[in-house]
This record gives structure tokens, sequence and C-alpha cells, in this order.
């Protein structure tokens, strides 16, 4: 069984084809990616998913979020960023994302949001 702690569905508020400008295609796979106890709370992992970069943040409040891991404006690595359970912001220049919608504070393109949860064994799935 796999809990569900995000997603990009009806009723999520996250848009699951937001920042996918990286031509990054949606096959709806779950793709198993490791350990949840690899994430220290509060901070966030990228990792290689399919042809692309997701990072996948475990936020202080228990729950988890995952978006493109590389900031549209320049390139950012965001899983480097500052986050709260809320946003991250990109550590090159700034720019505030949503973690649940992928939105833009400041003006930067959208980042992609995928559902993120976990497995029975506290293993992470993301689909993509």
């Amino acid at each position: 069984m796999r809990a569900e702690t995000t997603g990009a569905g009806p009723g999520s508020g996250a848009r699951a084809g937001a920042g996918t400008a990286s031509g990054a295609r949606r096959t709806g796979a779950v793709h198993r990616l490791g350990p949840v106890a690899e994430i220290p709370v509060g901070e966030a992992r990228a990792y290689a998913v399919d042809g692309q970069q997701i990072a996948v943040f475990r936020l202080r409040g228990g729950g988890l979020r995952a978006v493109d891991a590389v900031c549209p404006h320049a390139g950012g690595p965001l899983a480097d960023g500052q986050s709260d359970d809320a946003v991250v912001i990109c550590p090159l220049h700034a720019h505030v994302f949503d973690l649940s919608t992928g939105e833009s504070a400041s003006g930067a393109e959208p980042l992609g949001c995928y559902p993120v949860g976990l497995a029975a064994d506290g293993t992470l799935e993301v689909t993509v």
C-alpha cells in the first residue's frame, strides 16, 4: 500500500503539467527512489528520474513534495536552496517557488510538480 503525501491530481492545487518546458514527458510511471530516511527532515535531495532531475523535499511538517530540481531561470540546483513547508528559494538568484503548485512568486517560469509518497516499506515513490 502506498501512502500519498502530495499530488498533482484534482483538488490538490498542483499543476501536473507546470514547468515542463524542458520537454519532460509524463508517463504516469511510478519510480522508487530510495528510503525516505536518506533525506533529513527539512531538507531536499535531487534524483535522476526517467531522464529528468526531480527534487524531493522532506518537509518539517511531515509531508513530501516533488518538483523539477533545476530552476528554469538560470539552472540553479533547487535541492540546495533554502526551503520551508511552503516554498523553496533558488540559491542562484533567489527566485521563490511554491512547493505545492510550482508557481513562482518572483516571475520565473513555473516548476513541474509530481505526486510523491511512501511505499509501505518507507521507500520514496514519485510518479512522472
